[in-house]
Formats: C-alpha cells, structure tokens, sequence
C-alpha cells in the first residue's frame, strides 16, 4: 500500500493536468460558471449541505478575517474548518479541521473521489467534464469538512465572488472586507464593478458585514444595489471613521467580530449555550503562511506578506512601520506576476525603501528580475535583480546588515520559496 505522502503526491500529479488559473497568464479569459462544481459536488453527495459557512470575499485580508472568525467560533466550542487559497508550500494549507492543517491520506482520499466525480461527469456528459482544477479542489475540500464532521466552515473566494467555485455554498453571514482594483481582466476596470462580483455572494436572507463605506463610494453602492437586488441585509461597522483610522488586523478583527455576533443574533449557539459574539476573539491574530509573517536571520529580521497590489503593498508597509524594530527602511525583495501594476507597486514603495532587488521565484508568470529593477530605477530607487530568490534573500540580508530588515512581498509563490530557507537559517517570530 501507497505510504500517505506518496499517495497524495499521485493524485496531485493528476490534478495538475487540469486547467489551474492560478498559474496561468492572467490576461487571458477564464471560464468562470457555477454549473460544474455544482455537478461534482451533487455526485460526492452535496457535502456542503453537512455543515455550515461563513463566506469571505475581499481585495485584500480574506484570509486573514476568515482566520479570524474559524479562531472565534473554536473558542466558542464549535468543531469548525477553513478553506482558503492560493497555498505557500503544500496543498495541505489550505483544508484546515479543528486548527489543523489536513493529513495527508485525508485530502488524497478526498481529492481522488472529486477526480471521479470529474471523470463521472466526463463520461455523462454532464457540467461537471468541464470541472477546472479548483472546482475539483473546491469540491475535495467541502467532501473532506463533511467528513471530518465540521459544524462550520469558513470559506475563503478564491477570485470574485459572484462565479467563483466557493459561491456553491449558501452562507447565512457573508464577509466583504473591502475592494480595490485588482484581477481587471475578470472582474471589471472599476471598484462598482469589483464590488458586484464580490458583494454577490450575499443570497436571500443573508447578512453582507463589509468594512466597504457607503455611497457616494461607488464599491459601497454597488454593494447596496446587490445586497438589495439579493433580499440581503448589510451590516457595517458602527464608526466608520474610527474602523478606517485602525490598523490592518484591528479592521480585519473588527469585521470577523460583526460576523459573530450576526452569527449569535441568528440564534446561532457556543457550546455552553450562549449565543455567538465578538468576546470570543482571542486577543492575538492568527498565523498565516505567508502574511505578514515574520522571521529572523542572525539578527535581522525578515518579514513575508504576499501583497501583490499598490494598496495593499502601501498598507503592509504602514502595518510594519508601527513595530520599532522595524523604522528603518527596508531592503525589498520584489516578485510579481506579468499581470501586475509593476509602476503602481513600485511607487508605493518609493520613499519608503532602502533599496529593491528584483527576483522571479515562477518562470513563466513573474517579470524577469531585470525588468523589475530597470522600474525601480527609473524611478529613481535603488535597485538590483537576483538570479533567484536564495540569491535574493542572501544579498538583502548583506544590505540589511546590523539594524535594518528585508520585506518580500509581491507574491506568494516568493513567499513559497522563501520559507523553507528562513525556516532553515533563522527562527519563527
């Protein structure tokens, strides 16, 4: 018998011949359409109708709210899991049961059967023949909360919202952190339109909790429009103003905490019998691979965050500025796909850096290291290209030297091949 490692391995190996826009050119068309994982999905049984969701949409912190809210409802006794993406290292980061990452044999045994359904579907003739590599993933993960006999799940979009394979799911609370511009060429060239594709996972009777202003912000009346045209009630912050003055994880928290306490007005219960509520949060924010995550190497600290947008990349950056170890400026690591606004990144960074080393860590996807440099330099920041990220890492290291830091930021697959290093050379922080 197949030891679980190789097992999963195999299965992976298969899933990868399917269509993954998650590492394709995203500039080019991606069928987006419900009708396929809904197919495999009724043929693994509608795991989804096992348990319940809290649906989480957003430009930037998804995954960090819905951290957030998987950490409050286990406080509250709930046997609970998350499912978020794109992952850093292992596929395994991404199904996570009662706070831990899934085993090996369970999401090879999960993702096999969602091969079949696929396969099934094939042979019928049916939707689920054209299922993409996240719908089969999609659907493995929701088999795989079903059987790990989940009250809840917390689950992450991947892309929008309106089409995205997680929008199977029919959510009492729906998160919408907020809205920027990003994946144009699939959602839209304005924040109204983002916001319809993302805001359109609030269904009849649902509650939309958003950190997105109202009108006259064109993102928030898109919002009111969709949650009105959905029979959808939307909640916001009660002091707008104050929520946008906070930090990044305080707004993230905020919102997880609106989303329990719409949770226990729904009668939804903890343990003890007690409705669900904000008081459940624990005061420290939960860890992701990858997100603001950070390290030390000798003595220099090292911080991951895999902001690949100009505000998102702007606001890790004012996050980080509150640590005081962190006041000088940093020496940047920078990887980003074709796709990207290189200009607008690099101008979020200008002021702000020591110096920028461009790297590639996806052949194929990322700008070359030198096209990212020649930006940088044009616009006057001090920069250099590195054959790889191992390059990269140990040449900012050297330029941080005693008192300075290094950022790497722009993409996840950076993050991906950068940890194993950090975890190797320095510590966990």
């Amino acid at each position: 018998m197949d030891a679980p490692g190789n097992a999963l391995a195999a299965v992976l190996a298969r899933l990868d011949d399917l269509v993954d826009w998650e590492r394709r050119d995203r500039t080019a068309a991606m069928r987006q359409e419900l009708e396929p994982v809904r197919d495999l999905l009724a043929r693994l049984g509608d795991p989804h109708g096992r348990w319940r969701a809290v649906h989480v949409t957003g430009t930037k912190g998804k995954g960090s709210t819905a951290a957030w809210i998987e950490a409050g409802l286990a406080a509250g006794g709930l046997r609970v899991g998350r499912y978020g993406s794109p992952h850093v290292e292992r596929m395994n980061e991404r199904v996570v049961i009662a706070g831990a990452e899934i085993d090996d044999a369970s999401l090879a045994s999960a993702l096999e059967r969602a091969l079949e359904a696929r396969a099934a579907a094939a042979a019928a003739g049916t939707p689920g023949a054209i299922a993409t590599w996240f719908d089969v993933v999609t659907s493995a993960a929701f088999l795989a909360f079903a059987e790990a006999g989940v009250a809840w799940a917390v689950v992450e979009v991947g892309l929008g919202g309106r089409l995205d394979s997680t929008n199977a799911v029919d959510a009492p609370v729906c998160v919408l952190t907020n809205v920027g511009l990003e994946h144009t060429a699939v959602l839209g060239h304005t924040r109204a339109a983002i916001a319809f594709e993302k805001a359109s996972i609030a269904k009849r009777g649902s509650v939309l909790v958003t950190g997105v202003a109202p009108a006259p912000d064109e993102a928030g009346a898109a919002v009111e429009r969709v949650a009105a045209a959905n029979g959808a009630r939307v909640v916001r912050p009660p002091d707008l103003a104050a929520f946008a003055a906070a930090s990044f994880p305080e707004r993230n928290r905020a919102l997880a905490g609106l989303a329990l306490d719409e949770l226990g007005r729904a009668g939804v219960a903890r343990a003890s019998g007690a409705p669900l509520g904000a008081d459940l949060l624990p005061a420290t924010a939960p860890r992701l691979p990858g997100r603001l995550e950070r390290f030390e190497v000798e003595g220099v600290p090292v911080v991951l965050d895999g902001a690949h947008v100009p505000g998102s990349v702007a606001e890790a950056l004012d996050e980080l500025a509150r640590d005081p170890r962190l006041a000088r400026p940093p020496v940047v690591v920078l990887a980003l796909r074709g796709d990207k606004d290189l200009s607008g990144v690099l101008k979020a960074l200008g002021g702000r850096v020591d110096r920028v080393l461009g790297c590639s860590a996806a052949a194929g996807l990322h700008l070359a290291p030198e096209a990212i440099s020649g930006a940088a330099a044009e616009l006057g920041l001090g920069a250099e290209s590195a054959a790889s990220p191992r390059g990269a890492l140990e040449r900012a290291l050297a330029l941080a030297g005693d008192g300075g830091w290094v950022l790497a930021t722009g993409s996840l697959y950076l993050a991906g091949a950068l940890r194993p290093l950090l975890r190797a050379r320095g510590t966990a922080c």
